[in-house]
């Protein structure tokens, strides 16, 4: 994606907004930041629906076989009471692959999952690097750390959308807590958390691909069986994460994405100069 410039008002460097009447406009994300963020969407989407395809194999969660169906899967049974209880999957063909015919790339392709999951795994520490040198390069890196006041902050934003729903029924001003960060406490912690994750995600799938060659990096995160069960939920933080984000970016207005897509925004009174990060 190319680093979009709105007509004579951007600063030439990051972090100084210029005035035209009635505009302020701030840099906010390098570009090399804005590739990787989009790039990780079809990235991440391969990685889960192939390793989804990958545990049907050889599901992290089992039970003794049922004695009727001898299904010992946990995402099995999960897929046989949504058949259940559904209306309009009764009839369903086979109710222990509900799950897997639905959120990953299916049953019974092992092989293939496999070759898509690590194709996918190199282009995403690849992007991960492209992301890193981006934070470097533009200084973004300051806006993640932690802060004294995160805590305190961090409560006030809670409060802050929590209360959102009830002003709106209320017709009533709910003003958004003010900050002279770029991000606020949540999110910062949230965007701190994500990179963090990917690191762990890294490397807990070397561990689990090369468990005697990195036999060291298996025992770091309590032997391959234990690795597959952090593999298993970092995933899941990934779309705890991702849920959220999308409502809350929504939430916050047309400005915040745009920043995301050009690399620029409008709304600086909230900002954080990367000079003052």
């Amino acid at each position: 994606m190319g680093h979009a410039t709105p007509p004579d008002c951007v600063a030439k460097s990051t972090g100084t907004p210029l005035q035209q009447p009635g505009v302020l406009v701030v840099r906010r994300h390098h570009y090399l930041v804005r590739c990787s963020h989009w790039l990780n969407v079809p990235i991440l989407l391969g990685l889960i629906l192939s390793g989804i395809s990958i545990y049907w194999a050889s599901p992290i969660y089992q039970h003794k076989p049922d004695p009727k169906t001898g299904n010992f899967d946990v995402a099995a049974d999960i897929g046989i009471w949504i058949c259940a209880h559904v209306p309009g999957l009764h009839n369903y063909s086979s109710p222990p692959d509900w799950i897997y015919n639905h959120m990953s790339l299916g049953p019974g392709i092992l092989g293939i999952a496999l070759r898509l999951h690590w194709f996918c795994a190199y282009l995403f520490m690849l992007n991960g690097m492209v992301y890193v040198a981006g934070l470097v390069i533009g200084g973004g890196w300051r806006s993640l750390l932690p802060r004294r006041t995160d805590l305190l902050d961090a409560f006030r934003m809670v409060r802050y959308y929590l209360g959102v729903p009830f002003a709106k029924l209320a017709r009533r001003e709910w003003p958004h807590p003010l900050f002279n960060t770029k991000y606020n406490a949540l999110q910062r912690a949230a965007y701190f958390s994500i990179p963090a994750a990917a690191f762990l995600s890294v490397a807990t799938g070397w561990a689990i691909h090369k468990p005697m060659q990195l036999h060291w990096l298996a025992v770091l995160f309590g032997g391959f069986d234990a690795a597959r069960v952090w593999h298993f939920w970092l995933m899941w933080l990934y779309i705890f994460f991702v849920v959220p984000h999308l409502i809350l970016v929504f939430a916050d207005g047309w400005d915040t994405l745009r920043s995301m897509i050009v690399g620029w925004s409008t709304r600086v009174e909230r900002s954080e100069f990367i000079a003052n990060e």
